[in-house]
């Protein structure tokens, strides 16, 4: 088993186990992830989703570049590739709840793409961040290059993809393809999902939504981002929290 899904209460991890590949990604390994990610979020049970690796110093070196070799002589194994990436990303830069990836170690080409598809990331002061392509006469999609460049500008964006240069983890704080630097990132990162757990969901979620959609290039409300703004105040976790403000008192969401 390759990837897998450990629930802890409102926290669930996805796990990346292939240490003797540093996490390479295969084929399977693409079309798995975002069905896990999906299990993750039809649980309801599960608040917060983080990304990492089963063992310790590793988080993903990319894709299998094996695999690469020895099948993309095949166009139709071309199509599906891409198309297995794609909901990758696309199933954790869309999930309704929030995603984060804890990255210890080297975070590469497929990786950093997976690590840039979560909503936030926290690197060891040892993890190393790049976008390869150059390395190998390969193209990313322009909604894998999106996420990048939404994360870090266009020029960055630019910088980290025709360099192929590896960062490590304070430059990638300092131009925003990382939020945090932390001893032990997993730790770090379940603290934070355990924090945004005993939160509202309907303001977090809703919060994730309207962001994506900015993202996506909307810039003026809609009909459903209308409706979450309004609906927000007929539901339980607005009483709970009016409730707590007037009371003084921690509000409990259910988390």
């Amino acid at each position: 088993m390759t990837l897998r899904l450990e629930r802890d209460g409102p926290v669930a991890r996805l796990l990346i186990d292939r240490p003797a590949r540093r996490n390479a990604m295969t084929q399977d390994m693409w079309e798995t992830l975002p069905l896990l990610v999906h299990d993750a979020i039809a649980d309801d049970a599960i608040r917060v989703l983080i990304l990492a690796s089963a063992t310790p110093g590793l988080f993903c070196a990319g894709a299998d570049i094996d695999e690469f070799a020895t099948c993309s002589g095949d166009p139709d194994w071309r199509v599906t590739n891409q198309t297995a990436i794609r909901n990758t990303q696309y199933a954790l830069a869309h999930a309704d709840k929030p995603v984060i990836a804890a990255i210890d170690g080297d975070c590469v080409g497929g990786g950093c793409g997976l690590a840039i598809a979560c909503d936030l990331r926290i690197a060891a002061p040892t993890a190393r961040l790049g976008i390869t392509p150059a390395k190998l006469g390969i193209v990313y999609s322009l909604f894998d290059t999106k996420l990048l460049v939404d994360l870090v500008g266009p020029a960055r964006a630019k910088r980290i993809l025709f360099t192929g240069a590896l960062h490590d983890a304070d430059t990638a704080l300092a131009i925003g393809l990382i939020d945090q630097i932390a001893a032990d990132p997993l730790a770090e990162a379940d603290a934070l999902a355990r924090t945004i757990a005993a939160n509202a969901q309907h303001s977090v979620r809703s919060s994730k939504t309207i962001i994506r959609r900015i993202l996506d290039g909307q810039a003026d409300d809609d009909d459903r981002t209308l409706a979450l703004f309004r609906d927000a105040f007929t539901l339980p976790d607005f009483a709970e929290g009016v409730s707590a403000f007037r009371a003084k008192r921690k509000p409990d969401f259910g988390g």
